[in-house]
């Protein structure tokens, strides 16, 4: 497992932005995260009301980064290029009792980009999905 230390280390997103706290698993085409920063009040993306589930995306993204940096690739500078398909199937994260599971899964991965699919579970059921696309910024691949 990867904690969130080395998690820090490896993404460009930096103190409270850091949201990853565990990886449980990852392989070639996949990785399983955790994350208990949604019950934080200071967590950074959290508004008056809460922490909204459109925020899901942000923890896919951000175990999508990671899953480019564990995978062997290198670590181009890449910025989210398209976020497609999303679903969104519980309106806030923060009342989720429990750590939310981020599973992402590469579908395609090219010399200009990646695309994967990803899920954030909250108390067993999915919260949201959907399909995010990082772009490779050109003289860092």
């Amino acid at each position: 497992m990867i904690d969130h230390n080395a998690i820090a280390e490896l993404i460009p997103h930096s103190g409270k932005m850091s949201l990853l706290d565990l990886v449980l698993s990852y392989d070639a085409q996949s990785m399983v995260c955790t994350s208990s920063s949604h019950l934080d009040v200071d967590n950074p993306l959290r508004k008056p009301r809460g922490l909204s589930a459109i925020h899901g995306i942000e923890y896919a993204a951000q175990a999508m980064a990671l899953h480019g940096a564990l995978s062997g690739a290198s670590r181009p500078t890449s910025y989210l290029a398209a976020v497609r398909d999303v679903e969104l199937l519980r309106d806030w994260l923060h009342d989720v009792v429990g750590p939310l599971r981020i599973d992402v899964s590469l579908l395609a991965r090219h010399d200009t980009a990646a695309t994967y699919a990803f899920s954030v579970e909250a108390q067993g059921s999915v919260a949201v999905r959907g399909r995010l696309t990082c772009a490779f910024v050109a003289g860092n691949q």
